[in-house]
């Protein structure tokens, strides 16, 4: 099969395509047809080497973190799928390699693909589908009424997360840009703050929670907002000591996640406030969920581009680069 592969961590780094041996599967294995994978944050930082903490990988090393496709064949044991069936899904983090034709899945982390969305719509879903709903339902418990600020509205965990939340009742406020604005306007943003002109901190107060996507200085100015007792849930800021207990992670990288995450610990005390970073966890019961959420049209996937599976690199750059409205999506077929 082909593959985009990378030989060692970098940012410039190329990814190579390659012919490789079609995986392996177990007993509750499923090999999927891949039609379509979307590109995700997450990658280009496997790529240059910054989970290295956290994940580590054997190379040459296949990117990719969720997709769309055909089941062509199932494990012995496995009884919710069969050859035929379209699927949606999101490997587990120890078997990831999306952009390639086929891909060979623990049968735990698939769906049957929403039946009203393309392959190219669906493979945009799960990664940032079961990071937001993980996030809004297992640790934010966001409920009816309450106002939480997502960051960066217009990027493609943006603009998932601001249907979901707005789905489930809550007044969201959101970043973005001129060239955004209209996007989040779109997606049902209440209040849009622009982050080239405003301060987000001097303008909202007594929040319940935020999203962050950034990280950074953005992350740090974002407990000003909270009210007492507010939550913070980030998936690009800095992991911390109670994140090491909950992975399981031996003491020594507790202590060192403690110890640079000591900044955030400091102002979760001042503000009275929470934070957790979040590692998503894949789930084909929850892509089941969202599966019922976009046939019924209460989120709509947004797509900004779609490439070729030989310009994967461009494609990663292009997400990398910050300036994608939606989803980045590669196109198998």
């Amino acid at each position: 099969m082909k593959a985009m592969v990378i030989e060692k961590y970098g940012k410039h780094v190329p990814l190579m395509m390659k012919q490789l041996p079609l995986p392996d599967i177990g007993d509750h294995d499923v090999l999927v047809d891949i039609y379509a994978a979307s590109l995700n944050p997450i990658d280009f930082k496997i790529k240059e080497g910054k989970v290295k903490f956290l994940l580590s990988y054997d190379f040459p090393l296949i990117l990719g973190n969720d997709f769309s496709g055909v089941v062509a064949k199932v494990g012995r044991s496995v009884k919710g799928f069969k050859p035929g069936d379209e699927v949606y899904g999101r490997p587990r983090k120890t078997r990831i390699g999306t952009l390639a034709e086929y891909i060979s899945i623990h049968e735990d982390d698939l769906s049957i693909k929403p039946s009203n969305l393309s392959f190219i719509e669906a493979a945009s879903i799960p990664l940032v589908g079961l990071t937001t709903y993980q996030a809004f339902h297992d640790m934010l418990d966001l409920q009816r009424g309450q106002k939480i600020l997502i960051h960066a509205g217009a990027g493609g965990v943006g603009t998932f997360a601001i249907q979901l939340a707005k789905g489930m009742g809550a007044y969201v406020a959101t970043t973005a840009s001129d060239k955004g604005y209209e996007l989040v306007k779109s997606l049902g943003a209440d209040e849009i703050i622009n982050y080239r002109k405003q301060h987000f901190e001097e303008l909202l107060s007594g929040y319940d929670a935020v999203y962050d996507t950034l990280g950074g200085e953005a992350l740090e100015k974002s407990f000003r907002i909270l009210k007492p007792g507010g939550k913070i849930v980030s998936i690009s800021g800095m992991p911390n000591a109670r994140f090491g207990r909950d992975e399981g992670l031996g003491w020594v990288k507790r202590v060192i996640l403690s110890i640079v995450s000591r900044k955030l610990t400091a102002l979760e005390k001042t503000t009275g406030t929470s934070y957790r970073y979040l590692f998503m966890k894949p789930s084909g019961a929850q892509l089941m969920i969202l599966k019922e959420l976009l046939e019924a049209g209460r989120i709509k996937p947004v797509i900004d581009k779609v490439y070729p599976l030989k310009d994967a690199g461009d494609a990663m750059d292009y997400l990398a680069s910050g300036t994608a409205k939606g989803k980045v999506v590669i196109s198998m077929k």
